[in-house]
This record gives C-alpha cells, structure tokens and sequence, in this order.
C-alpha cells in the first residue's frame, strides 16, 4: 500500500469521490450507523490516503491541534473490508502519526476511538482516558499518545 497525505484543495474529484465512499460503506453501511458523514471538517483536514494499484482501500483525516480536539487529531480511520487481513490499518495510522509528528513536533494526539479497537489503538502507543461515551449510538473511548 501506498501512502499520500494531502490537503482538500490538492484532492481531485476522483480521490474526494473513493474518499466519501469508503467511509460511507463502512461507517454507514457495514457498522449500520445512520449519522451526518459530511461535516464540513473536511475543508480543514489533511487526508490520508492508503491506495493499492489507484484503489482507495485504507483513510485517515488529521486536525492540527485546535481545529477538532484542542490536541491534534486523527479521525474516520476506515480500511475497506476485503483489504482488512494485510495490515493496512496499523500502517495508515503510523502513517498519519509521523506525519502529524513532522507538523506539529512534540504534540498529543487525540482521538476518539471506537471500543472495539482499544487493543488496536493501545498497540500503537494510545491510552484510553475517562469515560466510555456514545457517538453515534457506537460506545467510543478518548485516547491520547504523547
């Protein structure tokens, strides 16, 4: 897999389009979570793009701090179904982790992940903080790595 960060102005139509569709058949479709995907935080995002041969199968958007948590961020972590035995997103995280780190040097990074991927997100180095919360009617946990 491939990896390319990019801002919104510098995503072609194409990528914007997998983009929007990735995070639609598996946000929406395969967790059958109804919830507003387009939020208007993609205009401030930087996009990850995991792609195999032009194909878009793995995603992260990054906030720096501020613009969605006060710590910088990575959020809609999502790698295709069929392409989930190769590892792609523990490489797409690592990914946006240094690209993060390369940014905003010596940051924390936040996110809010889903319950079910705590062990995922523990083995990249995040710890769990407070409370189990719903977003979306899914349990989610706030973690941090510093």
């Amino acid at each position: 897999m491939e990896a390319v960060v990019k801002t919104f102005d510098e995503l072609s139509t194409d990528e914007l389009y997998q983009i929007l569709r990735l995070r639609s058949e598996v946000f929406v479709v395969e967790q059958d979570c109804v919830y507003q995907d387009i939020d208007n935080k993609d205009q401030k995002a930087l996009h990850v793009l995991g792609l195999k041969n032009g194909k878009l199968v793995a995603y992260t958007r990054m906030f720096k701090p501020g613009d969605y948590f006060k710590n910088a961020s990575i959020g809609r972590v999502v790698v295709s179904q069929e392409q989930r035995k190769y590892g792609y997103g523990k490489q797409i995280m690592q990914v946006s982790m240094a690209a993060l780190e390369q940014r905003f040097p010596k940051t924390t990074l936040e996110i809010s992940a889903q319950k079910y991927l705590l062990k995922f997100y523990t083995d990249l180095g995040f710890e769990a903080i407070g409370e189990e919360y719903l977003e979306d009617g899914i349990p989610h946990v706030r973690m941090l790595y510093k």
